[in-house]
């Protein structure tokens, strides 16, 4: 089975349709028979996807950092868990699990993470697919930073194509399937 990581907030947002788009990639990931990996929390976006994909008969792997198991709920319904001891080895971890990366709208965290995915690809310690849903222009303010970044001479244009994006997580997936990597991460991390 594929299994695609997802990043999202702990948090729901202000517009109940960020809950409807968390809703719609959960069915979606199922309804393709495709396999979530993500933090393993039970609240925000990262509750509600986990909750749809089970709820929708599919498979979901969570990986939490020891502290944060502590402090956060986690989801207990998850078909595995994994506890791991650093926020490192939680990324690195999603990674191998994963043939592809999707950020839904979130906090610092789902920004560290999607950037760290990111940077990863332009090493080259892996080859896969990186993509924002960018719901109601959620994303727009960082794919313009994105574009000032190549304007100025700081990211290379064939970087900046690493960001895929797609308005809802249908198109983002039909826009990522033909790119998925079973190809591990590298010894290079």
């Amino acid at each position: 089975m594929e299994y695609l990581c997802v990043f999202c907030g702990s948090n729901s947002g202000i517009n109940p349709e960020y809950t409807s788009i968390a809703q719609r990639l959960g069915q979606s990931l199922a309804q393709q028979g495709i396999g979530l990996v993500y933090g393993g929390g039970n609240i925000g976006l990262m509750g509600i996807l986990a909750s749809t994909v089970i709820g929708a008969g599919g498979k979901v792997i969570g990986v939490m950092p020891r502290q944060l198991a502590k402090q956060e709920i986690m989801h207990d319904r998850l078909t595995t868990t994994h506890i791991v001891e650093t926020m490192h080895e939680r990324k690195a971890l999603m990674a191998k699990l994963s043939v592809g990366f999707i950020s839904l709208p979130g906090g610092f965290g789902t920004l560290e993470e999607c950037c760290e995915m990111l940077t990863w690809a332009q090493l080259k310690i892996h080859d896969k697919p990186c993509g924002l849903v960018n719901c109601f222009g959620f994303f727009d303010g960082l794919l313009a930073f994105l574009d000032h970044q190549v304007k100025e001479g700081f990211l290379n244009p064939t970087n900046r194509a690493l960001v895929l994006e797609a308005a809802d997580p249908e198109s983002l997936l039909s826009l990522m399937k033909p790119q998925f990597s079973t190809e591990g991460v590298s010894s290079k991390e």
